[in-house]
């Protein structure tokens, strides 16, 4: 029987990317928008000198440059995770990114402003830059830590609805269930429901980022670990790397082509090509 939230996850995925642009787009959008009427607003309640298009001007200089950080912010996220058990470590990281992020932003925000006086005949005085980037930093590590609230918010409940996968951890009375060198098992979490997978459905395993993914039945489950710590806990006598990013269960090997380039095209049963570097080609073809 087929799980609705695989069909659900499964139909999400085609509109992934588009959902991601059109989030950010919106956002910004909205932002801009309110932003600009509730400057302006402020503007005719002081009795301020200033035209109505600047503040317009203000806010959406802003919001283009936060729009161009959204990658590079993503990016930063996927290196380098801020989690429980490593925020001490990661924080000095993220002090520096957001110093560096307010940068990029200050100085884009400025020169585009800049060009929108220009081209209204006038010239735009940021002011005194030391006191003034200080000021906008205050409020740009807000936006940044808000940034990298959602992205790794979004990137958990992704997980939680794929299935994100884990090391059965040792009891805390008693001998393990399995052993925990060379676990037999993996507990994969989806959706607040647990269940196991065994180690030898695995099919292959590629590296991603901070993750390796285990591909079970046409699923992949991400697991936080490294390629080459996930390789020494699988039975050499079942798994064997491939590739820098893939370790291939050798029973689902179907077929293996060399390639000119000195490297090899790995066919499985279930119909996917995996790469084989030329480094352990050789070491795959006895096996």
């Amino acid at each position: 029987m087929t799980d609705p939230s695989d069909s659900a996850y499964r139909r999400f995925l085609p509109w992934r990317r588009t959902f991601e642009v059109s989030f950010w787009l919106a956002l910004t959008l909205f932002n801009g928008i309110v932003n600009s009427v509730t400057v302006l607003m402020d503007i005719r309640r002081e009795g301020l000198d200033f035209a109505a298009w600047e503040p317009a001007v203000w806010e959406w200089t802003s919001g283009l440059l936060w729009l161009a950080l959204v990658l590079p912010i993503a990016w930063f996220c996927r290196r380098f995770p801020l989690l429980w058990g490593n925020w001490r470590r990661q924080l000095p990281w993220y002090l520096l990114a957001s110093v560096a992020v307010s940068a990029v932003h200050v100085v884009g925000m400025v020169a585009l402003r800049i060009l929108a006086y220009r081209a209204q005949g006038q010239d735009y005085d940021f002011g005194d830059w030391g006191r003034q980037f200080f000021y906008e930093y205050l409020k740009d590590v807000r936006t940044f830590a808000g940034m990298v609230l959602m992205i790794e918010s979004y990137r958990f409940v992704l997980r939680r609805w794929q299935g994100e996968a884990s090391l059965l951890a040792a009891p805390d009375e008693g001998p393990p269930v399995d052993p925990i060198e060379r676990p037999e098992r993996f507990l994969v979490r989806k959706l607040g429901r647990e269940f196991l997978v065994a180690a030898n459905d695995i099919e292959w395993l590629q590296a991603a980022s901070n993750y390796v993914n285990l591909r079970v039945r046409g699923h992949d489950y991400p697991l936080r670990s490294t390629i080459a710590g996930i390789e020494g806990k699988l039975d050499p006598r079942s798994f064997t790397r491939i590739h820098r990013s893939y370790i291939v269960n050798l029973g689902q090997v179907v077929s293996i082509e060399p390639l000119d380039s000195g490297d090899a095209r790995v066919y499985l049963k279930d119909g996917s090509q995996l790469p084989c570097s030329r480094r352990y080609r050789e070491a795959l073809k006895p096996r």
